[in-house]
């Protein structure tokens, strides 16, 4: 089984179309390839994106609880400040009370000396007159 020219240049012209055929069908394969991959990157950095956004967000969320306690924190001191505070004003005012209160008897405690040194006093004119009238009945 000879083959003719003709024939065998038949064959060997589609043995080359087969292999471009083939060639081409390998470099689309390839492009494919190539795009998948690209793909599967675009994809790996949509993901690291959204875990960077994801830890982002719990640092956001966990400073914001942070603020919060502090907040609250700081409403407690305030209002222990103006507890506090009230007592202060109540124990000044208590201390302005027993001040007013002293004076007060102070005051009164003078009153009395005085009235005493007056009726004192009064005893010693009376005295001194007792005594000028007893000088002038013993001449």
């Amino acid at each position: 089984m000879n083959a003719t020219p003709e024939a065998a240049e038949a064959a060997r012209s589609e043995a080359e179309q087969s292999r471009r055929l083939a060639e081409e069908a390998r470099e689309g394969r390839d492009h494919h390839r190539e795009e998948l991959e690209r793909i599967r990157d675009a994809q790996e950095r949509v993901r690291a994106t959204a875990e960077a956004a994801r830890r982002g967000s719990e640092e956001a969320r966990l400073a914001a609880e942070t603020a919060r306690h502090a907040e609250e924190d700081a409403r407690v001191a305030a209002e222990a400040a103006r507890h506090s505070s009230e007592e202060t004003r109540l124990a000044a005012e208590d201390a302005r009370d027993a001040v007013v209160d002293a004076v007060r008897t102070t005051a009164d405690t003078l009153d009395a000396s005085l009235e005493q040194m007056k009726v004192v006093e009064e005893m010693r004119r009376t005295l001194r007159a007792v005594r000028d009238v007893n000088k002038l009945d013993s001449h």
